[in-house]
């Protein structure tokens, strides 16, 4: 039988697309499911402050009657006009290893896009840089994170037998939380500290709530990341809904935010407990039990921790301010017992991130990609 595409109408449906990577993957050890939640308020137009000008519809892909594959063909108006393209993404995408199945996919999104106008076809990309994007294609061995995606290796070759080329990689590093820091990093963060007239700013829930830090932390995340690839700027709206995605729960000794004398945020690095472990035992689901693993994994039940955020203001950049950043997380990471940190997807063009690891024991051990072409 032929494939058949249907679009995804209801919530039924939706659940439907929400959940069939976590049957894809039953038996693949690195695959790490989303946290259903966190997929539902993306993906539900209602919820997500993204479709406050981005346009996008989900699609299902059967076949013999089975579930067989998904797809998300997105629009946002917001990154083409900055980027002066006509493009249309592709993401959310996931598939058996059926050239017919993967192809059929891809052609609805291009014929989506085709009646609204793109020229072009990229992805896996979602609504923002916030979203996961990038199709692994080196470190199909290592365990995924919360933030990544996770793809089989047989991915890649459909999308290149299909005439999709690199658009731009993305790189991956562990980093071993070191015994002691360097004393050389040690020393530059207190000079840069002193000679730049900044200090490092302890947060509370409340500083946080009361003095609007999720704000200024986001708009400083939007004048730093505005010149990286495909990145579309961030509204007060999605600002809101990332504060509290990202800074209502982590435990705020794992996050650096750094201040001059006027006492304006020049600097941020936020990480947090890696719960891929907790995500794998509860199937991304916190009822009935999965909020017990959450729980444990977040209070430092694993021994690794993701690097979600970091942004140094670009006036600061090159002046050695990430150094203020390490040497004030890395003796926190260490106290609380983690003994490795999860860079998460870092463009591979970006010298001034690849070049912040330099004096660590690190391995660039995963590698994703935008593919892409003409339509």
């Amino acid at each position: 039988m032929s494939v058949t595409i249907r679009k995804v109408e209801s919530e039924k449906d939706l659940r439907a697309f929400i959940e069939y990577p976590n049957s894809l993957y039953k038996n693949t050890p690195q695959y790490i499911p989303a946290l259903y939640m966190d997929e539902h308020a993306t993906l539900d137009k209602n919820k997500n402050a993204s479709f406050d000008f981005c346009e996008a519809d989900y699609f299902l892909a059967y076949k013999d009657g089975e579930l067989v594959g998904r797809v998300a063909a997105i629009i946002n108006p917001r990154a083409n006009a900055t980027w002066n393209k006509k493009e249309v993404r592709f993401g959310w995408i996931d598939f058996i290893d059926d050239e017919e199945v993967s192809s059929a996919l891809l052609q609805t999104v291009i014929d989506w896009g085709h009646e609204r106008g793109a020229e072009e076809i990229a992805g896996p990309l979602g609504f923002t840089d916030f979203d996961p994007e990038g199709m692994l294609v080196e470190g199909f061995d290592r365990k995924g994170t919360l933030v990544a995606i996770y793809n089989h290796p047989y991915y890649m070759k459909h999308l290149e037998k299909a005439g999709y080329t690199k658009v731009v990689d993305w790189v991956e590093y562990l980093i071993k939380v070191p015994d002691e820091l360097p004393e050389r990093l040690t020393r530059i963060a207190s000079i840069i500290l002193e000679k730049n007239k900044l200090h490092v700013k302890k947060l509370t829930r409340k500083i946080i709530h009361d003095e609007g830090y999720g704000r200024k932390f986001f708009n400083l995340i939007n004048e730093t990341y505005c010149v990286l690839y495909g990145y579309s700027h961030l509204s007060d709206r999605q600002i809101d809904q990332y504060v509290a995605q990202y800074l209502t729960f982590i435990n705020l000794d794992m996050v650096c935010f750094i201040e001059n004398e006027e006492g304006e945020l020049v600097a941020a690095g936020v990480t947090m407990p890696s719960i891929a472990d907790a995500l794998k035992k509860c199937g991304g689901k916190l009822f009935p039990t999965g909020w017990f693993h959450l729980l444990r994994a977040l209070g430092g039940a694993s021994d690794t921790l993701e690097m979600l955020l970091v942004a140094v203001k670009p006036e600061y950049q090159n002046k050695g301010v990430n150094a203020i950043l390490f040497a004030d997380l890395f003796p926190s990471m260490k106290r609380l017992g983690y003994k490795y940190a999860e860079s998460n997807p870092e463009l591979e063009t970006n010298d001034k991130v690849q070049s912040q690891w330099t004096g660590f024991d690190f391995e660039q051990h995963k590698r994703r990609r935008i593919y892409g072409k003409k339509i």
